[in-house]
């Protein structure tokens, strides 16, 4: 059986996982196991062949950037030696009995397990079924923040952005069913003594007691690609939050337009969840060219070409792209979320989130005042 099941959700939380096995983090005794043999965990016959191997089990979303974007990512990771499995834990009203039904064996055997987002209902009910010795979660960009920040409270865990939207009663019965195995896992990530918990980020974090914080650099990323190859221009990095609730559309639109004359950008990523519609009006109004990325935009930056200008509004990005282009004269600058631009149904912690996202990230990342609003009509 293998030793290491790392489950993931999103191309980011692969990258993640191939920079923690990387890391040497996978040839080491999950949970202060037996010696190592050559690598892996020695049995008392020998070495076990399929002790300190990985396998990552992709539990495949509907939307199709994040689907192609795994699929990119699922090939590098077969590259590196690692098995993968594509489950399609979303295929239909059976899918998830199904999914759960062949994933329990290998779960209750596996002495690691890794995860990459915490606050899904299907890694929760996974989390019910393991035995693991150690549980590690490697990054999901921003929400590894919250997570922490919740454990440390000993509250529930919810997405940040989800307090404060309307109440949605489809919705609110199905938390109400699903809250016992939503506190079952906050429980089984608690250290508690009987398992070793680990995080492995590159977020600013303070993890409470009990919680072993290995840093996540991406040393894999820049052995693997780049250095990139600079455009001289600016580069801006679209973000999800219009389609989370969070900001209104108008003003994002008049905040992208107002940025892009004043820096003078020419390229705008897309994040993998924006709508079709808003990019038309971003291309067509406001003139920018629309990259849809096949990879995660950390990896298509150290390739590049890449702007020597990168602007972005809070996000993971704001951390993790000058770790990924260290050594490079790339700038990365972020812009702050005006209060003014958050909808009346954003979680009454949306701005200090937003805000904190930017204030922790490093020095090397340079501010950018609120952006006045040009006239509508965009």
């Amino acid at each position: 059986m293998t030793d290491t099941l790392a489950f993931v959700e999103s191309p980011v939380q692969l990258l993640n996982v191939l920079e923690w096995a990387h890391s040497g983090a996978l040839a080491r005794p999950a949970g202060g196991g037996a010696p190592l043999c050559d690598g892996v965990p020695r049995q008392k016959d020998g070495c076990d062949p399929a002790a300190g191997e990985l396998l990552v089990v992709v539990l495949a979303p509907h939307d199709a950037m994040t689907r192609g974007q795994l699929r990119r990512m699922a090939e590098l990771a077969r590259d590196q030696g690692h098995r993968l499995r594509w489950e399609e834990a979303r295929g239909g009203p059976g899918a998830p009995v199904h999914t759960v039904g062949t994933l329990a064996g290998p779960l209750r055997a596996a002495r690691r397990v890794v995860i990459g987002d915490p606050f899904s209902r299907y890694v929760q009910l996974l989390l019910t079924i393991t035995r693991a010795r150690e549980l590690v979660v490697v990054d999901d960009g921003t929400a590894t923040m919250e997570f922490v920040s919740q454990l440390v409270r000993g509250e529930r865990l919810m997405r940040w952005h989800r307090t404060g939207v309307p109440f949605d009663w489809k919705v609110g019965a199905r938390d109400m069913v699903f809250a016992p195995v939503s506190a079952s896992a906050r429980r089984i990530l608690t250290p508690n003594g009987r398992r070793d918990i680990r995080l492995f980020t590159s977020m600013p974090v303070a993890a409470p007691p009990g919680v072993t914080v290995d840093a996540n650099d991406f040393t894999w990323l820049r052995a693997t690609f780049g250095p990139p190859r600079l455009t001289g221009g600016t580069d801006l990095v679209g973000t999800s939050l219009v389609e989370t609730g969070v900001v209104d559309g108008e003003r994002y639109l008049d905040a992208v337009a107002a940025l892009a004359a004043e820096h003078g950008a020419t390229r705008y990523f897309a994040h993998r969840r924006e709508r079709t519609d808003k990019l038309h009006r971003i291309a067509s109004r406001i003139g920018l060219e629309v990259v849809r990325p096949e990879l995660p935009l950390e990896i298509v930056a150290r390739r590049g070409p890449i702007g020597r200008t990168v602007l972005s509004f809070p996000s993971t990005v704001v951390h993790t792209l000058p770790l990924a282009l260290a050594g490079t004269p790339v700038t990365v600058a972020v812009c702050d979320i005006d209060p003014s631009w958050l909808t009346a149904h954003a979680s009454p912690r949306a701005g200090d989130f937003l805000s904190g996202v930017t204030t922790s990230a490093g020095r090397e990342v340079r501010r950018l005042p609120y952006v006045p609003a040009p006239a509508r009509g965009l």
